[in-house]
């Protein structure tokens, strides 16, 4: 089965300003702010950015709005860590290799917030019919603890305020490699939203959780979904998981917003993990969740970044491909890069750049209607998913 064709869309934002690379853990981390800059690079050289994609400016989050989601005692650590990093405590998750300590970090982080409640307010405002923060997604940050690069939730927070202006249904759909455990678990127990994870499963990979069994608390049963999938799996098989699991929820939860993490480390080339996607299928990924948000939502999509660590290779093709899919015209798996773009890599980093927005693979995948392997990794964890989740929700989890 191929992938999806483009329904139309409408007015579409991203929501950006340079400073948001501020975000920096340091030079040898692998969550490097050029990671963002290549992507806005590249998607302004192709004409994504400026010409069909509006660019917003990204405000900074008041404490009040990150305290929605965050403890206090958590906001005042990244304050005192980012004035003073021998302050740094422990307990909340700050100074380890994965959190270290950079300066003035709770405003970097504030201003990624900041930028993601904006894209919330777009959708939900109808200023934009779809809006985007790639330099968002930071989906492991827990109520009172950083964790996994992440020392704000800005997903749970814009969903929060989504919450907050009445809405009451939304769907939060997490493509990354790892398990989107924070989202998920500051709304363990909200029956208003629905947390549906695809990720390598826990068992090879941070943060370690992200099973079938797991689906919400006891107010809010079936509220969180996990697809746990084997390593090595690649473009057909994710993409058969996504539609097995995806697309029958979201139709029963009938949600008013979709939001969406896209973290592209599910890559083949990514440094951090163990799946096969090529950028090929992590765009046939992109056109069904647009797809999807005109399907179920009017078209009101929010989407953000997330992980991705092969900052030349990887990162800045597969979310140009999601801007320009935003945008309501995507672009060409065949297109070449631009010159300009792959001398500034060269000048930049003395590295050479892609030649193309593709990795020359046309994604396919076998329905699951079509029937189920017991005997295969991949189809045992579809199956887990769907027999745990399923009727919970009113569905059939059987072909």
């Amino acid at each position: 089965m191929s992938s999806p064709s483009v329904p139309c869309s409408g007015p579409a934002t991203v929501v950006f300003d340079q400073s948001l690379t501020e975000y920096d853990f340091g030079p040898d981390h692998p969550m490097s702010p050029l990671r963002v800059d290549l992507t806005m690079r590249l998607a302004t050289d192709l004409g994504v950015v400026g010409e069909r994609l509006r660019v917003v400016p990204a405000p900074v989050a008041s404490d009040d709005l990150i305290a929605t989601v965050h403890r206090p005692e958590l906001i005042e650590a990244v304050m005192r860590a980012g004035r003073d990093p021998f302050s740094a405590d422990g307990a909340h998750g700050l100074g380890t290799d994965d959190n270290p300590i950079f300066r003035d970090m709770h405003h970097a982080t504030a201003h990624i917030v900041g930028a993601s409640v904006e894209a919330f307010r777009q959708v939900w405002s109808g200023e934009s019919l779809h809006a985007a923060n790639i330099t968002g997604g930071l989906h492991h940050a827990m109520p009172g603890r950083a964790s996994g690069f992440c020392i704000y939730n800005d997903v749970a927070v814009g969903i929060q305020w989504l919450l907050d202006q009445g809405a009451e249904r939304v769907a939060y759909v997490d493509l990354d490699v790892h398990h989107g455990d924070g989202v998920e678990r500051i709304f363990w127990n909200d029956p208003r939203v629905l947390t549906i994870s695809l990720h390598e499963t826990g068992q090879m990979l941070f943060p370690g959780t992200g099973f079938p069994q797991d689906l919400g608390g006891p107010e809010a049963p079936g509220s969180a979904v996990n697809v746990a999938l084997p390593p090595g799996t690649g473009d057909a098989g994710w993409l058969r998981a996504f539609h097995a699991v995806v697309p029958p929820l979201l139709r029963e939860f009938d949600p008013q917003v979709l939001v969406t993490q896209h973290g592209c480390d599910s890559h083949a080339e990514d440094p951090l993990a163990h799946l096969m996607l090529t950028v090929d299928g992590q765009r046939a990924a992109y056109l069904a969740v647009h797809e999807l948000a005109h399907e179920l939502c009017a078209g009101r999509w929010v989407a953000t970044g997330g992980g991705g660590y092969a900052v030349v290779d990887v990162v800045p093709r597969a979310w140009t491909h999601l801007l320009a899919i935003l945008s309501g015209a995507p672009l060409d798996p065949a297109l070449e890069t631009p010159d300009s773009w792959r001398e500034h890599v060269r000048e930049r980093l003395g590295r050479v750049a892609p030649m193309r927005l593709t990795d020359g693979r046309t994604p396919a995948y076998r329905d699951w209607g079509e029937g189920y392997d017991p005997d295969t990794w991949l189809d045992r964890a579809i199956h887990a998913t769907r027999m745990e989740a399923f009727p919970l929700h009113g569905l059939d989890p059987l072909p």
